[in-house]
């Protein structure tokens, strides 16, 4: 029997790895599964210098659709998202996500999404609609999720205080035990109860705020634009929020008419293009009614193709005249920023807080200054 840590090499390395097994032959599933990576990974020039892994010369007789219905047979779902994710972003497979044939097969999943929103373009009616499922199943699971911590964030810090409200959910243990320790019992081991204390719960109230979602559909920012997208649902219609999404590279799209419906809203999205955050910061300061109960977040790489100081000179006025500025590299699930570190310095300085954060975690900071 072959050691499956060493199968594990093999399949790591591909052919050039075949001394692992000390002259074994791969079984007919390992084989499979050898089969299926090839099909993929035997196309990288980089592992065929690095000896790693090199695909046959003659043409493969696998088509697409093949491979994705061997895949899903022969490795765990994550490995499939994992070898799905490669095909559409490191080898560039287009019809993954715009052959009919393979869009009836495949699972959703965000790699998927992110594919979608690059190609869809390419693609004509028939195969959108089919795209389509993608984007909505997806954008569902993302609202699902989401929607729980923007709920947990806005469900208000209950502010505790001394009542008569006698719930048990509401009893004050620590006071209680405080106030009646003179009647322990030593025999029993127990306090008897004379007067039992309760809190009263109260809401923290919520005043009418802007939330001003900027973002950046620049190619590189494809997953902040999809979670911004799910965010702005998530807050819309919030007590005490009113919300804006708007879309920008060299022109500024302005989406709030789309905010409720995340599916309509991405479909919209062009990404790729230029980058004018300037102009976008401009505009988004324009719709700010009341300086002091706005918050704007700009949501970029900070690679400006625009002008940076006309940029910092907008930054610097919103924060002037009491607005909150919230610059993010990143937003996403992982947020892994990657950003132009000199311009966010200089945005940082004129008070802007600059940072990356999970859609969670946004939540959470516009709950906090929405809730004072």
């Amino acid at each position: 029997m072959t050691d499956p840590t060493l199968e594990r090499w093999r399949l790591l390395l591909g052919e050039p790895g075949g001394a692992c097994l000390g002259g074994q032959s791969l079984d007919a599933g390992a084989a499979a599964r050898d089969a299926a990576l090839d099909w993929l990974y035997g196309r990288d020039e980089d592992l065929r210098r690095r000896g790693v892994r090199q695909g046959g010369t003659g043409a493969s007789v696998l088509t697409t659709v093949d491979w994705l219905d061997d895949i899903t047979r022969l490795f765990p779902k994550e490995t499939v998202e994992r070898l799905q994710r490669d095909a559409v972003e490191r080898y560039e497979i287009h019809d993954v996500v715009t052959d009919p044939d393979v869009l009836a097969r495949i699972e959703p999943n965000p790699a998927l999404l992110k594919a979608v929103l690059r190609t869809k373009h390419l693609m004509n009616p028939q195969v959108l609609r089919l795209a389509r499922r993608i984007v909505e199943q997806v954008v569902r699971q993302l609202t699902e999720k989401l929607a729980t911590e923007v709920r947990s964030a806005f469900s208000g810090s209950r502010v505790r205080r001394r009542g008569r409200l006698r719930l048990a959910r509401n009893f004050d243990v620590v006071r209680t035990l405080r106030a009646n320790l003179g009647r322990y019992q030593p025999e029993t081991g127990k306090v008897v109860i004379e007067t039992p204390y309760f809190f009263s719960r109260t809401r923290r109230h919520l005043e009418q705020w802007q939330v001003i979602l900027l973002v950046d559909q620049s190619g590189s920012m494809t997953g902040s634009v999809i979670h911004s997208a799910v965010t702005a649902a998530c807050l819309w219609g919030l007590p005490g929020v009113r919300t804006h999404l708007v879309a920008f590279d060299t022109e500024v799209v302005d989406l709030t008419a789309d905010v409720d419906d995340p599916v309509e809203l991405l479909m919209k999205v062009q990404l790729g293009g230029g980058t004018d955050i300037a102009r976008a910061a401009a505009y988004g300061a324009g719709l700010v009614d009341q300086p002091r109960r706005a918050i704007v977040v700009l949501i970029s790489d900070f690679y400006e193709g625009g002008d940076p100081r006309r940029l910092v000179r907008v930054v610097r006025d919103l924060v002037t005249q009491g607005s909150k500025v919230l610059g993010l590299a990143a937003l996403d699930e992982q947020a892994n920023p990657d950003y132009d570190r000199d311009l966010a310095q200089r945005l940082a300085d004129a008070g802007a807080h600059m940072g990356a954060m999970t859609p969670g975690e946004l939540a959470s900071f516009v709950a906090e200054h929405v809730g004072r």
